[in-house]
């Protein structure tokens, strides 16, 4: 699993960015990936562990866990 911190999550247009602990490029989340993890909500700035995917030839962080 990754981990890094919630850059911003807009629920209106059902997505946003995490920040990679590792430094590397931002990884866009998708409200489904909220729904599957059984999550209401992200915050900016909290901690969070995710595995990469890829969906329609990008990657986009699963498997959500809050820290």
């Amino acid at each position: 699993m990754q981990s890094g911190k919630v850059k911003w999550f807009n629920f209106k247009k059902g997505y946003g960015f995490i920040i990679p602990d590792s430094g590397e490029k931002d990884v866009f989340v998708h409200i489904t990936a909220l729904k599957a993890s059984h999550l209401k909500r992200l915050e900016d700035n909290q901690a969070i562990s995710y595995d990469l995917s890829e969906e329609n030839g990008k990657t986009c962080a699963t498997n959500l866990v809050l820290k």
